[in-house]
C-alpha cells in the first residue's frame, strides 16, 4: 500500500466512525422504545456490499439484524471472523449531543464511539482493504446484534458461521486481550410467615432469615479474595447487588430476595459457583430446621482464555510491533465479552481495540491516532493470517 492510499485509508475510518455514531442503535433491551440496530445494520450493509463482500442479515428476532459480511479467499488460506457489536447503551445523560461526532483535541466524541463503534469502522476497512488487494483465506465480519445485553447476536451467528480463528474489536487500549472473567447471576429466595406486626407468635421474618445467608455470602467473599486467583485475572469475587422483601412496616415479611453476581476466572463454572450458593444455603438449614429457600441460576458467561502461541495471537503481536514499533502488552479484563462464545465453539480469539474512555458514561470519546493504528494492525494481521 502506498503512502497515499494509506493516507486516505487513515481518512475514510475517521469518517465512517463518524457516520455510525450518528445512527442511534441503542439497544431497547436496555431502553425501551429505543429503535435497536435496523438502520445501524442497512448502512454497514451498503458499505459492504458496495466493496463486494457476501451480505447475509440475521434477525431471528424481528428488527434485531445482525450482519454476516464475507469477503472470499481464492482458497488454501485460513479463514478470520473479526467480531463487533452494533448496538450501544442510553443516549440518556449524555453531556451534548450523543449522535452528533466531534472531533477535538485529538479525539472523536459520541456515544458508541468508544464503545465499540470504532472497533467497527477499524475492522470494516481493514477488511476492505485486504480484499481488494485479495488473499487466499476468507474473512468475516460479524456485526451483531445486542450485545450490550444478552449477546443474542453473536449467538445467532455462531449457529450458522465459523472461522480458524477471530478478533473481538472491542476497545483494549492498544494490548491484545487473552482473558477475561465470566460471570453468573443467582436469585436467592428466602422464605418466611406473613403475620400482622403485632403477631411475633405466628410470624416468621423473612428479611431477618434472610440475614444468616449474607453473613455466608460475605465469609465467601474474603475467602475468595485471598485465594490463589488467576495470574492476569487475579482472583474471583462475589457480591449481592440487590435486595427485595416486606409488604409494609406493620406485617412479618413471608419472602425476601436477593439478587447474586459471581465474577468468576478460569477454572470457576457456573456449576462450581452454584456448589459454592449451595454450600451456604445448606449450612444455615443445619442451624435452622424450618430454614426454607430457593436457588436460581439466572444468566452466565463462562470464562476466556487463549494461549500466547495461538496463531492469531502471534499474527496480532508481530503486526502491532510493525505498526507501532514495539511491542503491545498483553492483558487480561474484569468484564465480559463475546471472545467467550467464540472460544466455546473451538474458535482461537482475542480482543484489539482503541484507547479512549467514557463507555456508558456521560461523555464517550476514542482517539483517533489509536484508531488509525488499530486499523493499520487489523489490516496487517488479516493479510498475514488469512495470506
Amino acid at each position: 500500500m502506498t503512502q497515499a492510499n494509506d493516507d486516505c485509508t487513515m481518512e475514510s475510518v475517521v469518517t465512517l466512525l463518524s457516520d455510525l455514531i450518528a445512527i442511534d442503535s441503542s439497544n431497547p433491551d436496555l431502553v425501551p422504545g429505543s429503535p435497536g440496530e435496523t438502520e445501524i445494520a442497512d448502512y454497514v450493509s451498503r458499505w459492504l456490499d458496495r466493496r463486494g463482500f457476501d451480505i447475509h442479515r440475521l434477525e431471528a428476532r424481528p428488527g434485531r439484524p445482525s450482519i454476516v459480511a464475507i469477503a472470499r479467499g481464492t482458497g488454501g488460506g485460513r479463514s478470520l471472523m473479526m467480531n463487533g457489536h452494533l448496538d450501544t447503551v442510553t443516549l440518556k445523560g449524555y453531556e451534548g449531543d450523543p449522535l452528533l461526532p466531534v472531533v477535538k483535541d485529538g479525539n472523536i466524541y459520541g456515544r458508541g464511539a468508544f464503545d465499540m463503534k470504532s472497533g467497527l469502522a477499524a475492522m470494516m476497512v481493514a477488511a476492505a482493504t485486504v480484499a481488494e488487494d485479495g488473499h487466499r483465506g476468507d474473512i468475516i465480519l460479524a456485526l451483531v446484534a445486542d450485545e450490550e445485553y444478552a449477546s443474542a447476536g453473536t449467538k445467532e451467528v455462531l449457529g450458522q458461521f465459523s472461522a480458524d480463528a477471530a478478533i473481538v474489536s472491542e476497545p483494549s487500549y492498544l494490548e491484545v486481550t487473552i482473558a477475561h472473567k465470566g460471570f453468573v447471576w443467582f436469585e436467592v429466595t428466602v422464605e418466611g410467615i406473613a403475620a400482622h406486626g403485632s403477631r411475633p407468635d405466628l410470624g416468621t421474618d423473612a428479611i431477618a432469615r434472610t440475614g444468616r445467608f449474607l453473613v455466608g455470602l460475605d465469609r465467601l467473599a474474603k475467602q475468595l479474595a485471598t485465594g490463589h486467583g488467576h495470574p492476569m485475572l487475579g482472583n474471583g469475587s462475589i457480591h449481592a447487588s440487590l435486595i427485595s422483601g416486606g409488604e409494609e412496616l406493620s406485617s412479618y415479611p413471608a419472602r425476601c430476595t436477593v439478587s447474586v453476581e459471581r465474577r468468576t476466572v478460569p477454572g470457576e463454572t457456573p456449576e462450581t459457583a452454584e456448589a459454592e450458593l449451595s454450600a451456604i444455603l445448606a449450612e444455615v438449614s443445619e442451624e435452622d430446621p424450618d430454614f426454607r429457600y430457593n436457588l436460581r441460576r439466572a444468566q452466565s458467561g463462562r470464562t476466556f482464555e487463549t494461549q500466547l502461541d495461538q496463531p492469531i495471537v502471534q499474527a496480532t503481536l508481530n503486526a502491532a510491533e510493525r505498526v507501532l514499533g514495539r511491542s503491545a502488552s498483553l492483558r487480561g479484563e474484569p468484564f465480559w465479552t463475546d471472545c467467550a462464545l467464540l472460544a466455546e465453539r473451538g474458535i482461537p480469539c482475542l480482543l484489539f481495540g482503541v484507547e479512549g474512555g467514557g463507555a456508558h458514561a456521560p461523555t464517550e470519546w476514542a482517539s483517533v491516532e489509536s484508531l488509525r493504528d488499530v486499523t493499520r494492525i487489523l489490516t496487517e494481521t488479516v493479510r498475514d493470517f488469512c495470506g
